[in-house]
């Protein structure tokens, strides 16, 4: 879709923001001109697209401070970006904003084992943590699936979670202390390197905030030791009930997995597909459990799962004989979101929790939501925790069917709160599920969150228009009023 030229008084404004900004970070780190611009127009969350004003590229703390100070200075909205990988809008600029590029901020600065922590950049990929590491025995154990490109920063701001989260928690529980600036220039250190801190928890408050609260400089992880021994289960339901029933059954006899991921057929079979894994294509579910410890633990534990799982009917298991045959089981699922493409020209990621126990009357019933569409839904999920990623397939090309996956996604997220779950499990609110967020919060409730908003950005400056469906100025909170249900995004030029 093509961008509408903007006025006079914009381009005015653009020039001087982007002269401003070039005194601060000089040679090539602001990026002014439309063509440089074009990369910076979406996020993961493809379907919607912006130009912003201008794009900047800090180098240093010192910059990122002047640059936020300068902002708040002049009343210019700033929207924080990574790698771009958000699959929520979190990073979809604004047109009468600028995108703060934190992708220079991509080093390493210390491993220090006796604390079992890493302090890094921002920048810095989630996978290189670990592969830094490695050698030395250790591991950074959050693992989204996008970790190959993914950035620590952005974990940070949406809590990002992965395949091991069950066991080793998401970016929040791996956490030790981050630097943030804020808005009006402050450089604020939260944690440390010990374990807990002392007053508010405020590194609580800030990890998932979405980039609504602050810019993250530096980010100190904890580094857990490699197991001694992993193995994996791949298990082929008749039934994805089948499947589900397993989950909770693993997780009632006290087996906690290191990994427990299941897919559905359309799911197994692009996967398989695509990298060749030795998934059952024939099976209605697919269980991927991965165990780890001692050699003897691990064993045993496996025997208790296959055990579970032929009580539940799994007409398909297969154990790793060693660890690659291990990361080959998990290529699959790595690779699922890619391989999917080979299923439709476009699909739609969508993410929400449930309880466990719920997994196979919500998987019914988005099925049934996909006939009642006419559109096609691949099912690749974290199920140990309940996080769905339903891949709803579309085609945009198809007048009407980006708006039928988008009614689509927000049914499937009003059925799991309706079951008591919630509407984001790691990929975060953005603009995707903002309209929604009446569905789960009271006005009382929204007004609560953007008085914390208020507390680190009482401009509003700092990424507005994610997360809140009606954002108030902050002496106005006490009439907040939420629109139950919204779902477009009218404001949104499309692809």
């Amino acid at each position: 879709m093509r961008m509408p030229a903007p006025d006079e008084g914009t381009l005015a404004r653009k020039a001087e923001i982007v002269r401003a900004l070039k005194r601060i970070v000089p040679g090539e780190g602001v990026i002014g001109e439309p063509a440089g611009l074009i990369p910076f127009e979406s996020d993961g969350l493809s379907a919607y697209r912006q130009r912003p004003l201008a794009v900047v590229l800090p180098e240093t703390v010192e910059q990122v401070s002047e640059v936020l100070a300068w902002c708040q200075a002049h009343a210019v909205k700033v929207v924080p970006r990574g790698a771009g990988t958000s699959l929520s809008g979190g990073a979809l600029p604004l047109q009468d904003g600028i995108i703060l590029g934190m992708a220079k901020f991509n080093r390493i600065l210390e491993v220090d084992y006796e604390n079992r922590c890493a302090v890094v950049q921002p920048g810095v990929t989630n996978l290189a943590i670990s592969e830094a590491v490695r050698a030395d025995g250790f591991y950074y154990a959050p693992d989204p699936s996008s970790q190959i490109a993914c950035t620590i920063g952005g974990n940070v701001a949406e809590n990002s979670g992965g395949v091991h989260c069950l066991k080793y928690g998401l970016t929040t529980n791996n956490l030790l202390g981050c630097e943030i600036v804020l808005m009006d220039g402050q450089v604020v250190r939260l944690g440390g390197r010990g374990y807990d801190a002392a007053g508010y928890d405020l590194l609580g408050v800030v990890t998932g905030s979405e980039g609504l609260l602050g810019v993250v400089t530096e980010v100190t992880v904890r580094l857990l030791p490699t197991p001694e021994t992993a193995r994996a289960l791949l298990l082929g339901f008749p039934s994805v009930e089948a499947a589900g029933a397993t989950v909770a059954d693993i997780i009632a006899a006290g087996v906690i997995p290191a990994g427990l991921e299941m897919m559905d057929k359309p799911a197994t079979r692009a996967a398989e597909a695509f990298v060749h894994a030795g998934y059952p294509t024939e099976a209605e579910a697919l269980l991927i459990v991965e165990l780890d410890g001692p050699e003897a633990e691990c064993a045993e534990l496996a025997a208790r799962v296959e055990a579970l799982a032929q009580a539940r009917g799994a007409d398909f298991i297969r154990v790793s004989k060693n660890d690659a045959e291990r990361l080959a089981f998990w290529a699959g699922r790595k690779a699922a979101f890619p391989a999917v493409g080979r299923l439709s020209p476009d699909y739609y990621c969508m993410d929400g929790t449930i309880p466990r126990r719920q997994l196979p009357h919500v998987l019914t019933r988005i099925y049934e939501l996909g006939r009642s569409y006419g559109l096609g839904v691949a099912n690749v999920f974290h199920a140990g925790d309940g996080n769905l990623h339903p891949l709803i397939l579309y085609d945009v090309e198809r007048p009407g069917d980006l708006e039928k996956a988008e009614a689509f996604g927000a049914d499937i997220l009003k059925l799991c709160v309706s079951v008591g779950g919630v509407l984001t499990g790691e990929h975060g609110v953005g603009v995707e599920k903002r309209d929604l967020m009446g569905e789960m919060f009271d006005a009382t409730d929204l007004a609560c969150q953007q008085r914390v908003k208020c507390a680190f950005d009482p401009e509003l400056l700092l990424n507005p228009g994610k997360v809140f469906p009606s954002l108030h100025r902050c002496a106005e909170l006490g009439r907040m009023h939420v629109h139950h249900g919204k779902l477009a995004f009218p404001e949104l030029p499309r692809f």
